[in-house]
């Protein structure tokens, strides 16, 4: 089980009342670079930070403690369950980048907003990989399943969002105009070896040839 991994490396600003148990330092920021995430089943996900100017390691960040840049408008801020649709899925998670589409400019459907534009950087992606835990989680379930595609947003916070609540605009694939997806949610188990007619078991050749199960 994997509860924590580390992410890219990235530079970014921290709200300082996060620091204060948001009890003061509104309004004031702290350099500082992300170090990992970490994941909870039922809770948002959580960030350490390296802050450089302290030489100290702080951790259980919400996603709503960074921005991006500093000369944000606080009206356009949005709160937590806005940039991160989601609570976590499982406490196994991987963090990996879909190569085709980093850096790529996205726009996210936003909650009782509409779009608002960003930029890909990774992806969060949860599982049960522990056979021997009861699996007590949605991760594996085809329609609960969603990944968290990290970003940054125009409005200087980051985001975490599902597949479904994105648009991508690869260059050199994308045309001007797109259609409206009206696609279902994937709700199938797919599997390769449930046809009980045919058997493999009964030949150890290289070259084995498929057998039809006897009655």
């Amino acid at each position: 089980m994997q509860f924590v991994a580390n992410i890219p490396y990235i530079k970014c600003y921290l709200k300082k009342e996060y620091l204060y148990d948001l009890e003061k330092g509104h309004g004031e920021f702290e350099e500082c670079v992300l170090l990992s995430v970490k994941s909870m089943q039922g809770r948002a996900l959580m960030f350490e930070a390296y802050l450089p100017q302290y030489g100290a390691c702080y951790d259980k960040f919400p996603l709503s403690a960074f921005v991006w840049k500093k000369d944000i408008k606080e009206e356009e801020q949005l709160p937590l369950n806005v940039i991160e649709l989601w609570e976590e899925f499982s406490y196994d998670i991987q963090v990996w980048t879909k190569r085709l589409l980093k850096n790529c400019d996205v726009d996210i459907v936003i909650k009782g907003k509409g779009k608002m534009s960003g930029e890909y950087l990774f992806t969060i992606d949860s599982c049960h990989s522990d056979p021997n835990m009861i699996n007590i989680g949605p991760s594996e379930v085809p329609a609960e399943h969603k990944q968290f595609n990290f970003g940054k947003l125009n409005n200087g916070q980051f985001f975490a969002q599902p597949n479904n609540r994105m648009l991508w605009y690869e260059q050199s694939l994308t045309p001007s105009e797109l259609k409206r997806p009206d696609f279902k949610v994937s709700t199938k188990y797919f599997f390769c070896e449930q046809d009980s007619k045919w058997v493999f078991g009964d030949s150890d050749d290289y070259f084995y040839e498929e057998v039809e199960r006897k009655e």
